[in-house]
């Protein structure tokens, strides 16, 4: 007979948890894990390939420890005058955020983030050793300044983590609320951005207020806005003596020299890539107005999803979607679904599901 999980000598603090996991279905549609459903455009694909090719010449050596030439595309890219001893960079935004709580949690240290929010955060925060703690958000998910500063200084954790926008639930976040959060806090302020290339053209990112505040952290992902998911490319920006401390967690040659040439060269094509960001913002509007029309209520969204309520029945409103072909997301959210923004094809085939399961067709 083969053992279990609980025949093994694992840690106590993990015993219990779930791991990670959206479901997966080989669907038509599948709109729900806020991937960008778009395809890399033609003339990026091609130049990320050519890319990838000169890097195979030399993969018989270890990759740039720094990714030197990368930081220096992720500098250009944020702008507001960073310079690359200011950005890290790791497999997806995910490990962004483990090398961050390695540093700066563990054992003994709590982090706190304000839920709804992503489910990662106390995944990742309780497989470095620390403890979790769960904010609250106002009944709309908003997250105002003197309210989050309160629930910061009543808790002293070590590191804060602010979704902005937030992942579940698409809502902003003002700048106010990140400052006054740092100012409640002697510990890391993480603002995980994520989404911020889906919010509102005169939206000023968490970036702006780096200056110097030496404990504020700003997480990015290429996964959304530049189609990267396969790629599993994250960064973020920071003081420099943040960065050094990442350097003492970071595992050697931590990312490969094939991932830094396929990332250097999309982000040379960004303009091309937040072209695509502006034709799925619209597919999210249309899918918000039309599920409000359809008598849901679809929350202000500032990223690549919807998250709508007035769910009589999540649960068999997801199976009957799959039923005919798209995949969503059940968030646990009471009487709320979440889904993706995608081509203009797959909005109307999940706007027209909904409009099916409506009608009993």
């Amino acid at each position: 007979m083969s053992p279990s999980l609980d025949d093994l000598p694992l840690r106590d603090d993990l015993r219990g948890l779930t791991p990670y996991g959206a479901p997966q279905a080989p669907l038509p549609v599948a709109l729900n894990v806020n991937e960008n459903t778009h395809p890399v455009p033609e003339e990026v694909a091609d130049d990320i390939l050519d890319s990838i090719a000169r890097a195979l010449r030399e993969v018989n050596r270890y990759p740039d420890r720094e990714f030197t030439q990368l930081r220096e595309s992720f500098a250009d890219y944020l702008g507001h005058g960073l310079t690359p001893d200011r950005i890290w960079a790791a497999n997806g935004s995910n490990e962004v955020l483990q090398h961050l709580l390695q540093a700066f949690a563990g054992p003994g240290r709590t982090a706190l983030g304000f839920g709804p929010t992503y489910s990662m955060y106390p995944l990742l925060t309780r497989a470095t050793g620390a403890q979790y703690a769960a904010g609250t958000r106002n009944p709309d998910f908003s997250l105002d300044a003197e309210s989050a500063a309160e629930q910061v200084a009543a808790a002293r954790p070590d590191v804060v983590f602010l979704c902005a926008p937030n992942n579940p639930t698409g809502t902003p976040l003002g700048l106010d609320v990140i400052a006054a959060v740092y100012d409640a806090t002697d510990g890391i302020v993480i603002v995980d951005e994520a989404y911020q290339e889906f919010a509102p053209h005169d939206s000023p990112s968490a970036v702006t207020l780096l200056g110097e505040r030496e404990r504020l952290v700003v997480s990015r992902t290429m996964s959304k806005a530049f189609a990267f998911a396969g790629a599993r490319v994250g960064y973020l920006a920071a003081d420099p003596a943040l960065i050094d401390a990442l350097r003492l967690v970071r595992l050697p040659y931590h990312l490969s020299a094939l991932t830094q040439a396929a990332a250097t060269a999309a982000l040379s094509h960004s303009a091309t890539m937040l072209r695509m960001v502006d034709e799925i913002v619209a597919q999210r509007d249309r899918m918000s107005a039309t599920l409000d029309a359809l008598g849901y209520r679809a929350y202000e969204s500032w990223t690549n999803f919807v998250l709508f309520a007035g769910v009589d029945d999540p649960r068999a409103t997801w199976q009957a979607l799959y039923d005919r072909g798209i995949l969503i997301r059940d968030v646990g959210i009471p009487h709320a679904l979440r889904v993706t923004a995608g081509t203009e094809e797959e909005t109307t085939a999940f706007l027209e599901a909904m409009a099916s399961i409506d009608s009993g067709v």
